[in-house]
C-alpha cells in the first residue's frame, strides 16, 4: 500500500486531530484511512462492544444490514470514498459501511427489527440513544452583537462513544464544495454535525429523541447529509437534497445559516412530516425534542411531555429561551462559548449545578433523583466538546472548538469507575478527558 499523499495532512493539537484530505473519492478516502487507521480501528472496536451490550447481537448483524440497505443507495462517489477508507485502514468495506450507518442501524433499524421479532415489546427506543443528545443554537440579526450569524453546538453521547468525536476534517473534493467539519474517524459524514462549506453554509443539529419511523428502502442519513453539504449552495438547496430518498434514519432538528444572506433556518424531517422556518432576525435552538407538532406527536414516543418537562429536555429549551433574552443583541463568539458551557439548572433554579438538565451536560454527576435522566444515575454521558463560529469565521472556513466539556471540567475515567463501579463494564472502552483550551481550526491554506 502506498504512503499517504503529500497533500494529505494530520496534526494533533489540544485533544483534537486535524486531518486534511483532497482529490478524487477513492484517493481522499485512502488518505483518510491511512492517516486515522488506529483511531478508526479503535472506534469500530468500541462500536462493536456497545452494539453487543445494547442489543445482544454481534456486529455482523449490522454489517449484513448495512450491505443490504445501503450498498445500492449510495452513488459511486461515496462508495469509492468508503472503499478507500477501508483499504487505507486495512478493514473490510462492510465494517466501515456499517460504522458510517451506525446511527441509522442502531437508532432506527434495530428497534423496528426487535419489535417485529416480538410485537409485545412494541417500538422500543435504542437505549444508546434515548433522551439526551446535543445542545445547539443559531442566531442572526438583532439577536447578535453585530448582526452576524452565530452558531454553536456541543455533542452529547456516552463518553465511551464520544471518545471518537475528536477529529476536524478539511475535505477538498474533486467536485462540489470544500468542507470543514467535526467528524468521526472512518466516517464520510460529520455525524456529530458541525459543518462549514465554501458555499457559505453553516450546518448543525440536535437529535430528535425517541423517533420511531424507518424506511429501509430509503437512503441513509450519513449519505444524504454529506451529499447535501458537498453540493448545496443555499439553505433550501440543502434541505431539498437532504430529503431525497429519505429513510427516516437519525432524525434531527437541523439548524442552518447562509453567510451570503444572513438567513438562518430550522428544518425538521421526519419520515412522514417535515417543517421549515427561517428568518434574518432571530434565534433558534436545539434540545433533542421536535418543534413540529406532527413529528413530535405522531412520529415520536413520549416527546410531547419532554417539550415542557424541565426535568428532561424541556430544561435546555427553557434555558436557551432565558439566555437568548439575557444576551439579546450581545451574542458573539465569546458569549456563545459561555452559553455552551452553561450549568444553570432551571428545575432546581441553581446557577451552577452541572447535570442532565444543563446545556453543558454532565450525567456522570447526576444522581437522577428528580427523574431527569432516562439513562439512570451517574451515567458517564454528556457534552463531549464545544464548537462556536460566526459568519465572518465561516466565510474563512474556520471555527473555535474545545475538546472535552465546554466548561473545561476534566473527566477521569478510572476515578469515576472507582466511585461508581456499576460502570466497570466500560473499563478499557472509556478514556480520560483532561481540560483542554478553546482552539481555532481553519482549512489548510
Amino acid at each position: 500500500m502506498s504512503e499517504p499523499s503529500l497533500d494529505a495532512v494530520r496534526r494533533d493539537h489540544a485533544g483534537w486531530i486535524f486531518v486534511h484530505i483532497e482529490g478524487e473519492p477513492y484517493d481522499r478516502g485512502e488518505q483518510h484511512g491511512q492517516l486515522l487507521a488506529t483511531e478508526i480501528q479503535n472506534a469500530i472496536r468500541t462500536a462493536k462492544y456497545l452494539a453487543r451490550w445494547d442489543t445482544g447481537e454481534d456486529f455482523e448483524t449490522f454489517t449484513k444490514a448495512a450491505l443490504a440497505q445501503f450498498s445500492s443507495r449510495l452513488d459511486s462517489e461515496f462508495t469509492d470514498e468508503i472503499q478507500g477508507i477501508a483499504d487505507g485502514a486495512k478493514l473490510r468495506f462492510e465494517e466501515v459501511l456499517a460504522w458510517n450507518g451506525y446511527m441509522d442501524l442502531l437508532q432506527s433499524w434495530w428497534p423496528s427489527q426487535a419489535a417485529a421479532r416480538d410485537p409485545q415489546l412494541g417500538m422500543k427506543p435504542w437505549r444508546g440513544r434515548r433522551g439526551h443528545h446535543c445542545s445547539a443554537f443559531i442566531a442572526t440579526g438583532s439577536a447578535t452583537r453585530d448582526g452576524r450569524i452565530v452558531m454553536a453546538h456541543n455533542s452529547w453521547d456516552r463518553y465511551a462513544a464520544g471518545d471518537a468525536f475528536n477529529v476536524v476534517f478539511d475535505i477538498v473534493p474533486d467536485s462540489g464544495n470544500r468542507i470543514l467539519m467535526q467528524g468521526l474517524p472512518g466516517c464520510i459524514s460529520s455525524l456529530t454535525d458541525f459543518w462549514l462549506t465554501s458555499a457559505g453554509l453553516m450546518v448543525t443539529e440536535t437529535t430528535i429523541s425517541n423517533f420511531v419511523g424507518y424506511h429501509a428502502a430509503g437512503a441513509p442519513e450519513f449519505y444524504r447529509s454529506r451529499r447535501a453539504t458537498q453540493y448545496a449552495n443555499s439553505i433550501r438547496d440543502w434541505c431539498e437534497m437532504f430529503s431525497i430518498s429519505n429513510n427516516g434514519g437519525y432524525v434531527n432538528s437541523w439548524l442552518l445559516g447562509d453567510t451570503k444572506t444572513g438567513e438562518i433556518a430550522r428544518y425538521e424531517l421526519g419520515l412522514h412530516s417535515s417543517a421549515f422556518e427561517s428568518t434574518k432576525d432571530g434565534f433558534y435552538s436545539g434540545y433533542n425534542t421536535a418543534t413540529d407538532l406532527k413529528i413530535r406527536n405522531q412520529e415520536c414516543l413520549g416527546e410531547g411531555e419532554d417539550y415542557t418537562d424541565v426535568r428532561k429536555n424541556g430544561a435546555r429549551r427553557l434555558r436557551f429561551m432565558q439566555l437568548a433574552e439575557m444576551h439579546h443583541g450581545r451574542i458573539d463568539i465569546d458569549v456563545a462559548k459561555e452559553m455552551m458551557a452553561d450549568h444553570h439548572d432551571v428545575y432546581l433554579d441553581r446557577s451552577d449545578n452541572p447535570c442532565s438538565r444543563t446545556i453543558c451536560g454532565h450525567l456522570e454527576l447526576d444522581d437522577a433523583r428528580f427523574g431527569g435522566s432516562d439513562q439512570g444515575p451517574f451515567n458517564p454521558w454528556g457534552a463531549n466538546d464545544g464548537k462556536v463560529v460566526d459568519s465572518e469565521m465561516a466565510r474563512d472556513l474556520a471555527f473555535w472548538a474545545r475538546w472535552g466539556h465546554p466548561c473545561g471540567r476534566p473527566f477521569d475515567a478510572q476515578a469515576f469507575m472507582k466511585r461508581h463501579p456499576q460502570w466497570n463494564w466500560l473499563n478499557g472502552y472509556m478514556r480520560d478527558r483532561p481540560s483542554w483550551p478553546w482552539t481555532r481550526f481553519e482549512v489548510l491554506r
